[in-house]
């Protein structure tokens, strides 16, 4: 008998649509494997078992089951989406259980191509934090339990590293899927925007968030975010040359990069000049302020988004984190900061077409109950080793993180890719060379089926 397990998104659809598998037997078989492992990992709040064969069997019985791109496809859905007939939770106590009426747009367009939604993933409260643990549950690296797989897509991505779905859906506001990913040895891309709907939350952080894909391989990412986003427009021909700027610097001023980041940052250069790219060391003009502007963003949004909730639900992280936000949501909504930054950074981006850099400072923290903790011990902890991805929510331009070596414990190491605005399709190409020149393991070693 064939193990779907394991196998890519692709490769699951072209079966179901070749009657080589149905939708019910690569469910079933996934949904015994988030049985068999969730316990360890903590990837789910909710896992739809029923429901998700019942659905199974409804994309099985679709006429247009042989166009389907994700056919018969399980996924799992971020806790801050709407899935229809399930509570939206956002990792809160504060928040209503209450069953949605409708799903997402992005969930909807997932449901159309086929895919079958297994569960929804563990997020922290209100998907503030960049690790992810809560009163619904804790998400863990699967390729090491003792630490976080990050946050806020902490449980999207734990769940595809340990191979419960192909393919999970996230959202990005200040770094929340490329720090999983970038923990968990995944591929994400956070698009540019305006390329996939929003909608994360009340004003997605003033156009900072956006929803994208977590996978295993870059085909993957580019079959999701061609489904996310409606289009084919991040299908692309091989890359040509691009110019690419490398740099190790932490965009926030008093945050140095560890070795381990550093060196696959440095690795990854050496592997494109190989692969004819001009490469060169050069840094991006950062401002000295953009740690303060990251800050007011980052608690402005959550200051929005606590609107309407008793507070006495609330960790005390999330009530500091709010309650220093609400200075700053005038300041920050009309978007001056951010169109400052933007010019800051256009000519450096007129002269290189990609910036490539370490995806993270250093591994992430231990898998430790963070929502109990001080308010300013979660920021340091957070600044302290995700520094490299805000700037690329405040520009609104894509950016990816993808799997490159790896670190002491034997976790997987990672860089990121970010371009200009509507870049995707370059920035998945880079990523698909870098993964035919440097494969990476795409499954933590949990189980020895994989």
């Amino acid at each position: 008998m064939t193990s779907w397990v394991g196998r890519t998104a692709a490769e699951i659809a072209a079966a179901v649509r070749e009657k080589r598998a149905t939708p019910r037997e690569v469910v079933a078989e996934h949904l015994a494997r988030i049985e068999r492992l969730d316990g360890r990992v903590g990837a789910f709040r909710v896992v739809r078992a029923e429901t998700a064969l019942a659905e199974a069997d409804e994309v099985a019985s679709r006429g247009d089951l042989a166009e389907l791109p994700l056919a018969g496809v399980p996924v799992a859905i971020k806790d801050n989406l709407a899935v229809r007939g399930e509570s939206k939770r956002i990792g809160s106590a504060a928040t209503p259980d209450t069953p949605a009426d409708e799903d997402h747009v992005t969930v909807a367009r997932l449901r159309a191509a086929g895919a079958v939604v297994v569960g929804l993933t563990n997020v922290p409260e209100l998907c503030v934090f960049g690790t992810t643990e809560g009163v619904h549950g804790t998400a863990r690296n699967p390729w090491d339990t003792s630490r976080t797989a990050g946050g806020s897509s902490g449980g999207s991505a734990a769940a595809v590293a340990a191979g419960m779905v192909p393919i999970a859906l996230g959202n990005d506001g200040m770094g929340s899927l490329r720090i999983p990913a970038a923990n968990c040895g995944l591929i994400t891309i956070k698009p540019g925007y305006g390329v996939v709907p929003a909608g994360v939350s009340d004003g997605d952080w003033f156009g900072m968030s956006e929803n994208g894909p977590l996978a295993t391989t870059v085909e993957d990412t580019r079959l999701m975010l061609s489904v996310l986003a409606g289009t084919d427009v991040v299908r692309s021909d091989a890359p040509g040359t691009h110019r690419i700027a490398v740099s190790l610097r932490s965009p926030l001023a008093g945050v140095a990069v560890s070795k381990p980041y550093a060196t696959a940052a440095r690795e990854a250069a050496g592997l494109l000049i190989k692969a004819g790219h001009q490469v060169r060391r050069a840094d991006p003009p950062y401002p000295m302020s953009l740690g303060v502007t990251s800050l007011t963003h980052w608690t402005a949004g959550t200051a929005e988004d606590v609107r309407g909730l008793d507070p006495r639900q609330l960790t005390r992280r999330t009530r500091v984190h709010a309650t220093v936000g609400k200075r700053f949501v005038d300041r920050v909504r009309g978007g001056e900061s951010r169109e400052q930054l933007r010019r800051r950074l256009e000519p450096f981006f007129a002269e290189y077409d990609v910036l490539l850099t370490p995806a993270l400072a250093r591994r992430s923290p231990k898998s430790e109950p963070w929502h109990e903790r001080g308010w300013l011990r979660n920021v340091l902890a957070n600044t302290n080793y995700s520094p490299m991805t805000p700037p690329w929510n405040l520009t609104g331009w894509p950016a990816m993180a993808i799997p490159f070596g790896t670190l002491p414990s034997g976790a997987p190491s990672a860089v990121q890719l970010v371009g200009r605005p509507g870049s995707e399709a370059d920035l998945l190409g880079l990523a698909e060379q870098i993964e035919k020149l440097r494969p990476w393991r795409r499954t933590a070693p949990l189980d020895p089926v994989l």
